[in-house]
């Protein structure tokens, strides 16, 4: 139905009011886009308006017709009547004529059908004649040798015998097509023991022939021999007689248990001799099915693989029968090489094979398959995890033992690691089947030996040094015997358990040195997973990245470690520090002019570490070491001297108000015996002289006093204090 057009002013389409998904909202919601609802409404109402005005219009056009309805309706109903009879005669004549055509249909199907059935029949007698015809051909070939000659085929000329039977096959082939597609015939059941016996006797002439054919080595025998195994379709039948006749005597022969431990190459001798057999005795059958390289194409046997289907199964066969303990994986080393070995067998005979179909059909051969199977690789591995894991596993145990002299680590555990990550991958380990599970037992030993680390860290006891009253500080503070003869405090005591610095030093090393052969060893894995057609070779480096990082994540525990340890160490000499007012006062010494003892004994360690690190750790490691521990050091030596500081200066003042409330004593504690310097002033020198010596010694250890902490500070401190004790003098 159309609706009346109304003017081009509206603010909405005519149409949409028509469509079945009309929606009232979503009219309203799209005419508010373009308009308010004021003048919405009104062009509304004036459409309205126009429908009203159609509707009347409509109405008053077809008016007159619908007044006129009931009065052209008169007589209709007689003029019905009037039609029915004669309709109905006509509906008798259509189906009457109906059931004639349906019978003359059905009477044409029937003779269709018998026509069909005999046809069928007629096809069925021709197969049977053509069956009955082609045995007695076939046998009036074979009784077709005249009386000179015998009735065998085997004493005909070779040549004519082979013509005979590719001529008896061709029929014979066509026999076995006639004689299927009339299965069920009685007349085939009376026929079929003639068949029956046609078809060994072609079988026992075939063999017969092929068996002489190969053992004269006469090639058209053997051709035509085998385009007849073709003809009738019996090429496996010919492979399977060829493994017998001419495979299996000579694995016999060459296959011997005793043979092969007689020499300790026997193994590998018989391989050779075994692949000498397809060059040696398959030639003829080589060329004849167009796999040798000289042999002409245009005549040639297609469709027969001697290699794969004779030759294989029976070598295969006569291994796992007579050589059946050369799958035993109890010795890994005697299975590596015996597998090895093997393998390179079966390499060089798929070289043999005459394409690369035949190579593909070789393995999907089931005797392909049954040999590899034979091999037990997951018990090598696991036997090979032992060995390999448990020997880092030992290393483990024995903790941070040196590694010998002229090792390329310096960690006996790091040796054993990185022996064992070669290992896994060496020539005299690593099988291709394998490349997966030794990935993995990489990983496995690098996560072991990180976590080794880990809880070397982590659960040894730092070490402590052992807890003794402070000593005395020597009388000479400015002695050199005073440094030399005190007990080697500096050497490391503590817990048994506790870690050394040169351990701390020889862990940092073996660290940086791993990290850097990781390439090495991303390498020697790419050579392997090349070889076996791996491609992916960035989820390799990315696992072998997450290691690196679980190994490096050992060198935050460690530096503290080594800060921490170093730094107890030294600090236990820097308390002495309090100890040097009591060798100035009312002991009347000589001004000091050089350092105190116990400064050597703090500073030994870091000398120490300067000497063991050198060669081993990169400089800026070791001066990051010496960085922190000075650092920590001189703030707690600061606050040691400045406790000092704090009390001589107590110990002044109080002094003074001793003085001035004894006017005119003589205080020998303040002014020595000859009127030099103060007791005060001496304890004030001789702090500012080991601070200077601190900063002496960090430069010769490769730093600059700036780069300690809290340094600056501490010289501050001490040169105020010798200020106000050459002030005092």
């Amino acid at each position: 139905m159309n609706l009346p057009k109304g003017p081009d002013s509206l603010c909405f389409d005519k149409d949409v009011l028509m469509k079945d998904d009309f929606d009232v909202d979503q009219f309203v919601a799209d005419c508010r886009k373009q308009v308010q609802l004021e003048e919405m409404k009104e062009d509304l109402e004036l459409y309205n308006k126009l429908l009203k005005t159609a509707m009347v219009e409509l109405i008053n056009k077809d008016y007159a017709d619908f007044v006129n309805l009931s009065t052209n309706l008169v007589g209709m109903d007689k003029a019905l009547s009037q039609l029915s009879v004669p309709l109905g005669q006509l509906r008798e004549e259509v189906m009457s004529l109906r059931s004639c055509v349906s019978e003359v249909i059905q009477a044409i199907d029937n003779q269709l059908s018998k026509q069909e059935d005999l046809q069928k029949k007629k096809v069925c007698v021709l197969r049977l004649i053509q069956v009955v015809r082609s045995v007695e051909k076939i046998e009036k070939i074979l009784n077709s040798q005249n009386s000179k000659e015998s009735n065998s085929l085997e004493t005909s000329s070779p040549l004519l015998a082979g013509q005979i039977l590719e001529r008896i096959a061709t029929e014979f082939n066509q026999l076995q097509f006639h004689a299927v597609q009339s299965k069920g015939m009685p007349l085939l059941d009376k026929v079929r023991p003639r068949i029956a016996g046609i078809t060994s006797m072609l079988q026992q002439s075939l063999e017969g022939l092929l068996i002489e054919g190969l053992q004269t080595s006469n090639v058209d025998m053997v051709r035509h021999c085998l385009r007849t195994y073709a003809t009738i379709d019996k090429t496996r039948d010919a492979e399977a007689l060829v493994g017998q006749v001419l495979v299996k005597p000579y694995m016999d022969q060459v296959i011997v248990e005793e043979m092969i431990k007689s020499t300790p190459n026997g193994l590998q001798l018989m391989y050779s001799r075994l692949l000498e057999f397809v060059p040696h005795h398959c030639r003829l059958l080589k060329e004849v099915t167009g796999s040798g390289i000289s042999s002409d194409k245009a005549d040639t046997v297609p469709g027969y693989d001697f290699l794969v289907n004779s030759v294989w199964p029976e070598l295969i066969s006569g291994i796992e029968e007579r050589l059946s303990y050369l799958f035993n994986p109890g010795n890994p080393d005697i299975f590596f090489e015996r597998y090895s070995v093997s393998m390179e067998f079966v390499r060089k005979f798929e070289r043999q094979c005459s394409s690369q179909a035949s190579v593909k059909r070789l393995r999907v051969h089931p005797s392909y398959t049954s040999f590899h199977n034979k091999w037990n690789l997951p018990v090598y591995f696991q036997l090979r995890y032992k060995e390999i894991a448990g020997s880092l596993e030992v290393a483990v145990n024995d903790g941070l033992v040196a590694a010998p002299a002229g090792s390329s680590y310096h960690l006996q555990v790091t040796v054993v690691l990185w022996s064992c990550l070669v290992r896994c991958w060496s020539d005299q380990v690593y099988l291709s089947p394998l490349a997966h599970r030794f990935w993995k037992l990489s990983l496995q030993l690098y996560s072991r030996y990180a976590k080794f680390l880990e809880e070397v860290l982590t659960k040894s006891p730092t070490p402590e040094v052992t807890k003794e009253p402070a000593r005395p500080l020597p009388s000479s503070a400015s002695s050199t015997s005073s440094r030399t003869s005190m007990e080697e405090t500096g050497s490391e005591s503590g817990s048994p358990t506790s870690l050394s610095t040169k351990q701390l030093v020889f862990i940092a090393a073996d660290i940086q040195k791993l990290q850097e052969q990781l390439p090495k060893m991303l390498e020697m894995v790419r050579l392997r997973l090349d070889a076996i057609g791996f491609k992916n070779f960035a989820i390799v480096e990315e696992a072998l990245a997450d290691s690196k990082t679980c190994l490096s994540h050992s060198i935050p525990t460690l530096n503290t470690k080594m800060t921490q340890h170093l730094t107890e160490r030294c600090c236990r000499f820097l308390k002495s520090a309090s100890e040097v007012p009591r060798l100035y006062r009312r002991t009347n010494k000589e001004v000091p002019a050089r350092a105190s003892a116990y400064m050597d004994n703090a500073l030994r360690p870091l000398h120490q570490l300067v000497i063991d690190a050198t060669g081993l750790v990169t400089p800026a490691t070791a001066h990051e070491w010496l960085r922190i521990v000075l650092s920590d050091c001189t703030q707690k030596y600061y606050e040691t001297i400045s406790e000092v500081l704090s009390s001589v200066r107590k110990m002044e003042e109080s002094l003074k108000r001793l003085k001035q409330a004894r006017k005119g004593a003589t205080m020998s504690t303040t002014t020595g015996s000859n009127g030099g310097p103060s007791d005060d002033s001496k304890i004030r020198l001789q702090l500012a002289l080991d601070v200077e010596y601190l900063g002496e010694q960090i430069v010769k250890m490769g730093l600059q006093p700036s780069d300690v902490s809290m340094f600056s500070t501490l010289m501050e401190l001490v040169k105020e204090a010798r200020e106000l004790a050459e002030h005092n003098q």
